[in-house]
């Protein structure tokens, strides 16, 4: 017991820092405060329910003597003294003894709520829990000066807390499958979450790219399933399948000795870790090592995929086949016993129906059972799995594709597609819910301006927009309201390839979902979150994580306006300024600061910076805004887009918001030049990303009028039909020659590359165009 509460407390060493608030909570947050004055209200992570600063200090040394009621709580008190203060006092149990720092239990608060009261004559601490005891102690740590007194003494603002969640479930995912993280860092990451009063770790464990937990009946489970080919400085999206022949070099799992280690680490911080087996998709791992258990119609080698796997990824658990089923409880069972979470998360997302549509098996098992369509088999499936887990008393969590069909009974859905509605289906059954919108939530998505970032892909997730989220809709029935477990942050993995890249996706940004998580909606407030999120990340560097620093980054937006180029900067963070230059040199602290839209009328290089007083917070943006006849021109023909074709700027990667996009067909731009112009050569910039399904386009031509009526076509360019969908990336400006022709109006015709083959990453689908600027000369 010594041994567990001692490293229960080891938290509070990188600390800084649906249930309501109780009414235990809201009494005591009531009650007035005696000398109460206007000192200001101490920054912490995350934001209680009720903070009332109170006059004077508390004075805590060697000789301060602490009065606990049961040995635990002694334990904790112990604990806490010699890793926050660097001394282990001696803790009275059986005697009510006047003390200086006292815990007490009252039956009236929440599992997790805590009253912290701190004044010149003591510290005092309510809770019916040990774990509220334990969110306390996490507060106090926050309340403490960073570096330890050069006297043997401590000091601690009064103050009055009362404190409980907003949600019960305040979770974090991490998907160990795609990038297999070390054991180390995993108990790294949940020392660093911790002290946020996050309670649930959701490890995503098996996918089409790794299966990452020892079964010891199924060997192959980790002997082929958890391991994959390299391919070296190609991102996921664009990875090609292996071939029978490659060896298989890249991966790993965890022991069931790991899985323990990890599970212990986490019980100790009061955080709950749910262990998910994907099924019936996310499968290629496993029936890599076990092919028998798929389809007896798939007629292709199953590997690990390296990247999404294209046509494999269709390859899935038969549905038909008994033996699976016995698999997958052998599987569980042993699941179940090293996680001893009462949540079992069984994935049921992304299934393909393709093989189940033309397999015997599925399909006799369609008939037998009556079914018409195989969204009926996947709950079929869901279910008989589901049904075997509840029989051994755990409850069975799922994705939001559950709701496509039947749902198994007292399913726990996780909502994750757009921003999570489709839980909302699950609601309305009276299933409870999670929701991790992927809009908001994910944080495989770029946090910051997308120039300074890593890559990975789908857009912006950004610190504020998560800080800002609020799960509860005004238009929500009530019932949806207590079906509301709570919040899930989910890291996904696809572009990560060391501890150093998980940090950098997590950090800062879990320390919003905590806010979420916790903190009442009136409560929270972004200058005051921020003030305490950078004494957070500063503690994480000191464990040795690295956080993102993209809040300090400056996102643009450059549009015509009048004939001119409207340059817009912004920053998340309120508390620096922006300063800039237009003549490409450095930005310093003495550079003009930015207050308004910067006019531009000629080619120009733009750089600029975040700066708190005299020092550079931020990285330098460099705009190069070129200028040419098309430049802050009027577009047509391709909607609300077309100022992104003649805004002088070149977009860099296919999300970063300069990009005209067309998802087959044909893009047509007409420029409007305002008066006859005699043109010697134009150029479209255009992008191939093969992972993400964007080609090259097949052809484009150029069109002149004098009268926006009459077009004559004056150059073409075709691409190679061998070349079309090669595994070329990046940025390709097409220069076509006009001949010196006259006209006032030049018309853009980009032509997709058609349907993507099998044998090119996003097979199926239209061929995506991304075309960017528009030069005339």
């Amino acid at each position: 017991m010594k041994k567990l509460l001692l490293s229960l407390l080891l938290l509070v060493t990188c600390a800084v820092a649906g249930a309501r608030v109780s009414a235990a909570v809201s009494r005591a947050a009531a009650e007035p405060l005696s000398d109460r004055t206007a000192a200001a209200e101490p920054l912490l992570l995350p934001r209680p329910a009720s903070v009332e600063p109170g006059k004077g200090l508390f004075r805590m040394s060697a000789a301060t003597p602490f009065v606990a009621e049961t040995p635990a709580q002694a334990e904790l008190l112990r604990s806490f003294a010699a890793v926050a203060l660097g001394y282990l006092p001696e803790v009275a149990t059986d005697a009510p003894r006047a003390a200086s720092v006292r815990f007490s239990t009252d039956a009236a608060f929440p599992d997790e709520g805590y009253r912290l009261e701190v004044g010149p004559g003591g510290i005092a601490v309510a809770a019916s829990s040990e774990r509220g005891f334990l969110y306390a102690l996490q507060t106090l740590r926050q309340l403490l000066p960073d570096d330890a007194p050069s006297a043997a003494e401590w000091r601690v603002p009064a103050v009055r807390i009362a404190d409980a969640p907003r949600f019960a479930y305040r979770g974090l995912m991490l998907d160990v499958a795609r990038y297999f993280i070390p054991k180390e860092h995993v108990l790294k990451i949940i020392d660093a979450i911790a002290p946020l009063k996050i309670n649930t770790l959701h490890l995503h464990l098996s996918d089409d790219n790794g299966w990452r937990v020892e079964i010891r009946r199924y060997p192959r489970l980790t002997q082929v399933g958890a391991w994959r080919v390299d391919r070296p400085g190609v991102p996921f999206p664009a990875r090609r399948n292996a071939l029978q022949w490659e060896e298989a070099t890249v991966g790993g799992y965890y022991t069931q000795q790991d899985i323990r280690e990890i599970v212990a680490h986490a019980a100790a911080r009061r955080i709950d870790v749910i262990p998910e087996i994907d099924i019936p998709a996310h499968s290629n791992a496993a029936l890599a090592a076990y092919p028998e258990l798929a389809c007896p119609v798939v007629d292709k080698y199953i590997g690990v995929l390296p990247g999404p796997g294209g046509d494999n990824a269709r390859i899935i658990f038969c549905a038909g086949n008994d033996r699976v089923y016995d698999f997958l409880r052998n599987v569980l069972d042993e699941v179940m016993e090293l996680f001893p979470s009462k949540r079992i998360h069984l994935g049921g997302d992304e299934a393909d129906k393709h093989y189940w549509a033309l397999c015997p098996r599925c399909r006799e098992r369609m008939r037998a059972e009556g079914m018409s369509d195989p969204e009926q088999l996947q709950g079929y499936f869901m279910r008989r799995v589901s049904d075997y887990v509840r029989s051994r008393g755990r409850e069975v969590c799922g994705w939001d594709e559950l709701t496509r069909a039947e749902l198994p009974e007292g399913a726990i859905v996780y909502g994750w597609q757009g921003m999570g509605d489709l839980a909302l289906r699950a609601a309305r059954q009276g299933h409870r819910f999670v929701m991790t919108p992927a809009k908001v939530c994910y944080l495989i998505r770029y946090q910051g301006p997308q120039w300074f970032e890593p890559e990975t892909y789908f857009g912006n997730n950004t610190l504020r927009g998560l800080f800002d989220y609020d799960p509860v809709k005004p238009d929500w029935e009530p019932a949806w309201r207590d079906l509301l477990l709570g919040v899930q942050a989910s890291l996904w993995t696809e572009f990560c390839s060391s501890p150093a890249d998980v940090d950098h996706l997590l950090f800062p940004r879990t320390a919003a979902l905590a806010e979420i998580g916790w903190s009442q909606p009136g409560r929270k407030r972004w200058p005051e979150f921020l003030g305490a999120l950078d004494r957070y990340v500063d503690r994480l560097e000191g464990m040795g994580i690295v956080s993102a620093r993209s809040m300090y980054n400056i996102q643009h937006t450059v549009r015509p306006h009048d004939g001119r180029l409207a340059v817009e900067l912004a920053c998340e963070r309120p508390d620096v300024e922006i300063r800039y230059t237009t003549d490409g040199g450095e930005p310093t602290w003495r550079s003009a600061r930015y207050r308004r839209p910067v006019s531009v009328d000629r080619s120009t290089t733009l750089r600029c910076a975040t700066f708190r007083g005299r020092e550079r917070t931020g990285e330098v943006l460099t705009l190069d805004l070129g200028w040419n006849l098309a430049t802050a021109r009027s577009v047509e023909g391709v909607g609300a887009q077309g100022w992104l074709l003649v805004n002088g700027l070149c977009g860099r990667r296919d999300s970063d918001f300069e990009w005209c996009t067309r998802a087959g067909g044909e893009l047509v731009a007409t420029v409007d030049l305002l008066r006859e112009e005699t043109l010697h050569r134009c150029t479209l910039g255009v992008l191939a990303n093969p992972g993400m399904g964007i080609y090259l386009p097949a052809e484009v031509s150029v069109e002149l009028s004098s009268d926006n009526e009459h077009f004559t076509e004056v150059a073409r360019l075709v691409a190679p039909v061998d070349a079309l969908f090669s595994d070329w990336r990046g940025r390709r400006d097409l220069e076509l020659d006009l001949g010196g022709r006259t006209a006032r109006w030049v018309r853009f015709r980009a032509r997709s590359a058609g349907i993507v083959p099998p044998t090119a990453p996003r097979p199926g689908r239209e061929a995506q165009l991304c075309c960017d600027e528009i030069v005339v000369e």
